[in-house]
């Protein structure tokens, strides 16, 4: 597809998906609804719906267009493990002791009931593929049915099907082999988990990738499932646009490279204290990145920041053109009417910003998610709503829909009000943090937890030394004036109280926000 197809593919597109929407029609009859949950990895807010015109995300923009977007949406946690731990336990970081992407679910929180678990318990056929929870701990006692598929990778997230990366590869698997550590990285299902290159665009159908395979079995299985006497969770997850930026070659030819927007704020902010930041290590695990330093230290060229941006954004149409599938079907099969889609990426991501790239902080850029229900019958259908809202907040706003009772032991809040009226009083604040382990930050080697709260007006964060509990740097940004955290100002005089208000505020925690 050549780039000057583009405004004719967003046409077709749209025409189709307008045309496919149906409306808002209430859930059938008494039958419990289905529930089709897509997790999206490293998606930001960088879409249609949410305002972002240069984005071609049809389909995404097609569901917000018949649910709910939420644009305060915030995660526990900008880092695989610990955001999904979360939201699919319904309990934050803390609580369930998962703050790293190390740390099994299970082997610390052995008795907590998962949302799907949940679900299973209550009468529903659960099935998965792709990434739920994270990569390395699929967690199958929440499954009736957790689908792999033949001739991926048990982690297919390093896929490469382009002559440059399969070299890399090869060469890799060569060193590996004459050290006589090959074993060592492969894995349970005997591949080779190795990365090559940031990003690749070969001309290959959508299912040579991972997530257009995925999506082949996604579209039988909700024609299986319809069959069913049972209701469903089915939960599809995507691995675009986590890098590499791979994906077939006519979703990189919809995007001009030249015209594609850069980060405006691709600066250090002001006064940032030095935990506060990342350290590239995700973007620098790939050959053509693996030179570059630390953001106060190194940047990289516009070239490659284009490069970057151009592969994210082609990620995301890739995905996008998945998720309009998994749409089509629920249409085609009469699914539609009586399934919830909830759509959501497990925590924002830097394209430049502060000159950084990839997630693993508390500024707003991470923490700040795309979330989207569609609720056949909400009154909020085709409605934006502005509330702040947590993804600790999903399992029992998803409860309530499916007229579950809610666990007594939740740390959020249902949203199913606002999917009827989306401008309701809400809660007052959202929390995020972030463990620093050891060695990110400097040569110091230790490590830091990070605690932020985020206000109508402000973010406020707090850091501090793990072993000691010491604090270590302070954070104040001003959303009124200074929308991109570009400047801490938590060490002027004339906010000191300001300062002492927020850190209560953050102390007090969730329970203190809620309407």
């Amino acid at each position: 597809m050549e780039h000057m197809n583009r405004r004719e593919f967003v046409a077709t597109v749209g025409g189709a998906a307008a045309a496919a929407l149906g409306g808002c029609a209430g859930l059938k009859g008494g039958r419990r609804p289905n529930i089709l949950f897509i997790p999206i990895d490293d998606l930001r807010t960088e879409l249609g719906c949410y305002g972002r015109d240069h984005v071609i995300s049809p389909n995404i923009d097609r569901l917000a267009a018949g649910g709910t977007v939420f644009s305060r949406a915030y995660c526990q946690s900008a880092v695989c493990n610990p955001s999904r731990a979360s939201l699919l336990t319904g309990k934050r970081p803390d609580t369930i002791k998962v703050l790293d992407l190390h740390t099994d679910l299970r082997d610390v929180s052995p008795d907590v009931v998962t949302l799907p678990q949940y679900f299973r318990r209550h009468g529903y056929y659960t099935a998965s593929i792709g990434k739920i929870y994270h990569n390395i701990f699929p967690d199958e006692t929440s499954w009736d049915e957790r689908k792999y598929l033949d001739g991926f990778p048990f982690d297919p997230d390093a896929v490469y099907l382009g002559d440059e990366g399969k070299a890399i590869q090869e060469q890799r698997k060569q060193r590996l082999a004459a050290a006589g550590r090959a074993e060592q990285r492969k894995d349970r299902f005997g591949h080779f988990y190795l990365k090559a290159q940031a990003t690749e665009a070969p001309d290959v159908p959508d299912n040579a990738y991972y997530d257009g395979a995925q999506t082949d079995w996604a579209v039988e299985k909700l024609k299986e499932l319809k069959e069913r006497t049972q209701p469903f969770f089915l939960a599809v997850g995507y691995y675009r646009p986590h890098l590499p930026f791979n994906a077939p070659k006519k979703y990189w030819d919809l995007y001009d490279r030249r015209t594609i927007p850069l980060a405006e704020n691709d600066f250090i902010p002001k006064n940032v204290p030095p935990m506060a930041m990342n350290n590239l290590r995700e973007l620098r695990g790939y050959t053509d990145f693996a030179r570059h330093g630390m953001p106060h230290e190194d940047r990289l060229s516009e070239a490659e920041a284009r490069l970057l941006k151009h592969g994210y954004l082609a990620s995301v149409s890739y995905i996008d053109a998945q998720i309009g599938r998994l749409l089509d079907t629920l249409d085609e099969t009469g699914l539609a009417g009586n399934t919830i889609v909830v759509l959501w990426g497990d925590h924002g991501w830097k394209l430049g910003e502060h000159n950084s790239w990839c997630k693993m902080t508390n500024f707003d850029v991470d923490t700040h998610v795309p979330l989207i229900f569609k609720v056949p019958g909400a009154a909020a259908c085709g409605r934006q709503s502005a509330a702040f809202v947590e993804f600790v907040d999903i399992y029992p706003t998803l409860c309530e829909l499916a007229r579950l009772p809610v666990p007594a032991d939740m740390e959020g809040l249902s949203m199913k009000p606002l999917l009827g009226n989306p401008d309701l009083p809400w809660k007052s604040a959202v929390f995020s943090q972030f463990l620093r382990e050891g060695g990110w930050v400097g040569p110091d080697g230790r490590e830091y937890n990070g605690y932020s709260i985020r206000t109508d007006r402000y973010r406020y964060g707090e850091w501090y030394h793990r072993d000691t509990r010491e604090i270590a740097g302070v954070e104040l940004y001003d959303h009124a004036s200074d929308p991109g955290e570009n400047e801490n100002i938590a060490s002027r005089p004339e906010n000191a109280a300001l300062v002492q208000e927020l850190s209560g505020r953050l102390q007090a925690g969730w329970k203190a926000a809620l309407p």
